[in-house]
């Protein structure tokens, strides 16, 4: 990967890892996952430098002591690169590059490099850059360093000026092309849609923490291939298969990209096409790795991204996978009371499944039924989206100029095209 800051991260490569703890959320990031993520790029770990800090130096994010015991490791191991564990500013990026000598990334440009590496579709990759650019953008400076010299000199000011104002212009327009492109794939992903809704097939999406086993589930319950390992973002592009649903229903299943905590706002923006699978669908399967000590704060990170993209209301049924890995576990079904129901199971021999279709069916519930909506005057563009949907089976005017309308349709079709129109079910009865 390379966008354009001279810090891609190469297959193989020797790497320093920089892990700093600290007392505030805010920055705290795991050790162990931090190594799965440089594994996961394809980085050689030489050596781990851990501090502890109550908050992140201006100049370097660490102290000028660890400064030196990471220039040392570089110097022992040969390392090529540094990688930290944490968001750092450009400026931070370029100090601790002069003093250590080597190229350094941060976490966020560490897993845009997995991303960039695991993107297969045309529509994955044009997320990747979008991202990329948009990360570029705001640390242009950077590629610049040799132009500091000139600021102040008489007659050399301004071509530093207007080559970062063109990088600016560049960029921006390289943004908007993409912003273009990915538009058209979502119009084409809209069109797609409706032709599932027309068969009045559910949507089910697959959310969760990165390699919690998403991919292995979907594999299982569609049969399908997908690649599925044991590294962080192993599935990047989304990807569609029908599923039976027991006894007799059909339902579309979509695997996703895998969430991390304080995934940046960007990243998530970049992805929006790709996760407008999980705003459409009428249910979640929240997938949990059972054995994950930090489950509950990676379940509570996956619900942030969930409510950020707009779908906290969408029913989730929560996977504990995994089961396998641990004998005291088994598979089963855990009721709760005024909630979904939970599943405990294993992806990968497929204890459990059975018990999750079952679960599936039940909350998906019926088969399209006979039922009556009364649209007032106004309603005319929901009117003919139940059109569209092939959900009218007959209609008559009523004297206030608005329609009663019998209808086929199931439940959750029903409910997803009202809310998208803007109209509350339960007024039109």
């Amino acid at each position: 990967m390379d966008i354009g800051t001279g810090t891609a991260v190469r297959d193989g490569e020797v790497a320093v890892l920089v892990h700093i703890d600290f007392r505030n959320p805010q920055f705290t990031e795991e050790l162990d996952e931090f190594r799965q993520l440089a594994v996961s790029s394809g980085l050689r770990i030489a050596s781990v430098v851990t501090a502890r800090r109550t908050a992140p130096d201006a100049r370097h994010f660490i102290g000028s002591g660890k400064v030196e015991e990471i220039r040392a490791q570089v110097v022992a191991t040969g390392a090529g690169i540094v990688v930290f564990n944490h968001e750092l500013s450009a400026a931070q990026e370029r100090n601790v590059e002069k003093d250590v000598g080597c190229r350094v990334v941060d976490r966020i440009g560490l897993i845009l490099d997995i991303f960039a590496q695991r993107a297969r579709t045309y529509e994955g990759k044009l997320q990747v850059e979008l991202a990329q650019l948009q990360r570029l953008s705001t640390r242009l400076v950077r590629g610049w360093t040799h132009l500091e010299r000139q600021k102040g000199g008489i007659g050399l000011r301004g071509p530093g000026e207007t080559q970062l104002e063109t990088d600016r212009r560049l960029i921006g327009r390289r943004i908007k092309t993409i912003d273009g492109r990915l538009g058209k794939v979502r119009r084409q992903r809209q069109q797609s849609r409706r032709l599932r809704e027309r068969r009045a097939a559910p949507i089910i999406s697959l959310v969760g923490y990165t390699n919690a086993g998403k991919s292995t589930l979907f594999n299982r319950l569609t049969g399908a291939s997908v690649y599925a390992a044991d590294k962080l973002f192993a599935t990047l592009d989304p990807t569609l298969r029908q599923i039976r649903i027991p006894p007799e229903r059909t339902a579309v299943l979509s695997d996703t990209v895998g969430f991390i905590r304080h995934l940046p706002h960007d990243l998530v923006e970049s992805f929006r096409a790709t996760l407008e699978e999980v705003l459409q669908a009428d249910l979640l399967l929240h997938v949990v790795d059972a054995n994950a000590e930090q489950r509950h704060l990676q379940t509570t990170q996956v619900n942030e991204v969930i409510a950020e993209i707009g779908a906290a209301h969408i029913p989730q049924i929560m996977i504990y996978n995994k089961i396998d890995l641990n004998e005291r576990l088994e598979p089963r079904v855990e009721q709760h009371n005024g909630s979904m129901p939970s599943v405990w199971l294993s992806a990968r021999s497929g204890a459990g499944v059975d018990e999750l279709l079952s679960v599936i069916a039940t909350v998906l519930k019926p088969l399209p039924e006979p039922m009556e909506l009364r649209l007032p005057p106004a309603a005319g563009d929901l009117r003919a989206r139940l059109f569209q949907f092939g959900a009218v089976s007959s209609e008559a005017s009523d004297r206030h100029g608005g329609w009663i309308m019998q209808l086929e349709i199931d439940a959750p079709s029903l409910n997803r095209i009202v809310r998208e129109q803007g109209y509350d079910l339960d007024a039109l009865r």
